[in-house]
């Protein structure tokens, strides 16, 4: 039988919200008596599908949470795969549905109407070491607690590689200039999870993610979650962007000395998963945990300068290494479009976003200025939604005094009427908003669904000048493809049961947020 503590209403509850530069990945620390199996190689993918060409629906009804156990357990997850609660049907795409900023009717395009950029909009894929001993497993609920276990954990990082395969099928099709992160890309802030991040999306020979001993939760190769794999990684540039759960123990938890100490030790006593004598993934407290230096918790600085030093940077300079924070802007080449990326994490805790005055005042508006003394159209990038932003005295969070208000900020960017677009992840779903302040600019606000959750989409989004005085965003979901990878495929089961189970707290998106065609002025 499962071995876990029962939930009721400890304040414990509370902690949760919404939800190697080298370029070698591998975390395993080759326990004796096991044999480290060799990379997996997973051939490119030939085609990728979009879900304008056909969608995927789970066989199974979503039930309500009372109706059955967690299946992030172990044996209700064997019940409800068994029953087939996993299992996806194809069906007809969605088409795009067409949305205008002041709900008129758009003019045809002019005779010069183009394409100006086709990107991917790729978020929230948190990449948890499942067996960390920071772990708050057995506080996982249907509600507010549901990011604290998941049935899928140990295979996100075989998910993301699919990810990563699926988006550069659909670049062999039509050049893709570059793929956007939407933060959330590790889980916990740790070190190990962060170069798993880097590896799988810049390429690695051997991702491995696993910590403590070598785990072997199904023997063989290529079958479980933590066997070892070769990463190709994104044909074209990526860009960071921060979330909570980058700098923040499971989102929400400050990096501080007590975690930085616990991190690294061989106590959990919020419940982790445990892959020892025969436990294949039971959640347990306890000291018992292997531990593993791999796992030490990352600053804001540590972090910036941990991705700003790989590879080209990822959009990360000098100035945001010393700051500790991913506030910075891009030019999209041949383009009037400037990416401005929002650092909108709070490393004093809490899952919401927190935009002070204070940054406003130093980076932001001179950065929104310049752009707007440039000419250029500006796209917004940042993990939080503007509803999503609060004063930092959320769930594990410390108040941040000059924080701003949802309506402070939007009225803020609705004078720069040059802004057009704001890129945004945190709620785990499909979303398109027109942002309209009291007074001043509206413009569109586009939220991109998680990997890591079902439906385990991303975004790929073009903008096309029309020639008619009209600039018009098409954002497409995308289902990860799972073809030739088995590990893939079984993460992918997992996270459908969670669903379909009634576990995951979302509904699925309308057709008006998933498919889209957005109409906007120009400048």
């Amino acid at each position: 039988m499962q071995r876990r503590l029962a939930l009721g209403s400890c304040v414990l509850l509370t902690v949760f919200g919404c939800s190697d530069s080298s370029g070698s990945a591998s975390s395993s620390s080759g326990a004796p008596g096991k044999t480290r199996h060799q990379p997996t190689v997973y051939p490119s993918l030939a085609e990728a599908l979009t879900t304008v060409d056909r969608t995927l629906v789970p066989r199974t009804p979503r039930q309500s949470p009372e109706a059955g156990p967690n299946p992030a357990l172990v044996e209700p997850l064997a019940d409800y795969l068994g029953r087939g609660f996993g299992e996806v049907d194809p069906a007809p795409g969605d088409a795009y549905v067409t949305r205008v900023i002041d709900d008129s009717t758009p003019p045809a395009p002019g005779p010069n109407a183009k394409r100006v950029v086709r990107f991917v909009h790729l978020s929230d894929l948190q990449l948890a070491d499942d067996e960390s001993p920071t772990r708050l497993g057995q506080f996982d609920g249907s509600g507010a607690t549901s990011s604290a276990l998941r049935p899928q954990d140990a295979y996100l990082c075989h998910m993301a590689n699919a990810s990563v395969r699926t988006i550069n099928a659909l670049h062999a099709k039509d050049p893709i200039a570059f793929t956007l992160l939407g933060g959330d890309n590790s889980d916990s802030a740790q070190t190990n999870e962060v170069d798993w991040v880097l590896g799988i999306l810049s390429g690695a020979d051997d991702v491995e993610c696993d910590s403590g001993d070598d785990d072997d939760i199904v023997e063989g190769p290529d079958n479980d979650g933590k066997d070892p794999f070769k990463a190709e990684g994104l044909k074209m540039p990526w860009k960071w962007v921060t979330g909570n759960h980058d700098v923040l123990v499971q989102g929400n938890l400050q990096t501080d000395e007590g975690n930085r100490e616990k991190v690294l030790g061989t106590e959990a006593n919020g419940g982790t998963r445990r892959y020892d004598d025969g436990l294949a993934g039971f959640v347990e407290r306890g000291d018992f945990v292997v531990p593993d230096p791999r796992r030490a918790l990352l600053s804001r600085v540590d972090l910036m300068n941990k991705v700003g030093g790989h590879g080209d940077g990822h959009g990360i300079g000098p100035a945001e290494k010393a700051s500790g924070t991913a506030t910075y802007t891009f030019d999209v080449e041949g383009t009037p479009l400037r990416v401005l990326v929002l650092d909108t994490s709070h490393e004093n805790g809490g899952s919401e976003g927190v935009i002070k005055q204070s940054q406003v005042d130093a980076v932001i508006k001179p950065l929104l200025d310049q752009a707007k003394a440039d000419g250029r159209w500006v796209i917004l990038s940042s993990h939080h939604a503007a509803s999503s932003l609060g004063d930092g005295t959320g769930l594990g969070g410390q108040l941040a005094p000059d924080a701003l208000t949802t309506e402070q900020w939007t009225t803020f960017i609705g004078t720069y009427d040059n802004v057009l677009f704001s890129m945004v992840g945190h709620s785990h779903r499909h979303r398109v908003v027109p942002i309209k302040p009291a007074a001043g600019h509206a413009y569109w606000e586009v939220m991109t669904s998680a990997i890591a959750d079902f439906p385990h989409q991303f975004r790929v989004v073009e903008i096309f000048d029309q020639d008619n005085d009209w600039i018009m965003l098409r954002a497409t979901a995308v289902d990860i493809s799972v073809d030739g990878d088995p590990i893939a495929l079984e993460g992918r089961r997992r996270g459908v049961v969670d669903f379909t189970s009634g576990w995951l707290p979302k509904e699925e998106a309308a057709a008006t947020d998933k498919n889209v065609e957005v109409w906007i002025k120009k400048p």
